[in-house]
């Protein structure tokens, strides 16, 4: 599937949360399924209330990771994404 051409429009000053939404349209593109979600019981309890789960498409079972930032679980679903052969541009 070809890109939308959104890529280029980045630069080193984006916000993190712009690269996010970028990597989670990507995905899409991809035909994976990409969810990122806060919880804010686990943010009271133990300060990792981030969770990013990416599955379908070229993705053998599913992605998932927990952090304390949304950045750290997107960084960390597209090294495993890149682990599993899908290469995410980042």
């Amino acid at each position: 599937m070809p890109g939308k051409g959104r890529w280029p429009k980045t630069s080193q000053d984006s916000a993190p949360g712009d690269m996010a939404l970028l990597i989670m349209e990507w995905l899409a593109e991809q035909g994976i399924n990409a969810l990122l979600k806060v919880d804010p019981v686990r943010l009271a309890e133990d300060g990792r209330p981030w969770t990013f789960i990416a599955s379908g498409g070229p993705v053998p079972d599913f992605v998932r990771a927990e952090a304390a930032t949304p950045e750290l679980c997107v960084s960390m679903v597209v090294a495993r994404l890149r682990e599993v052969g899908v290469d995410v541009p980042y």
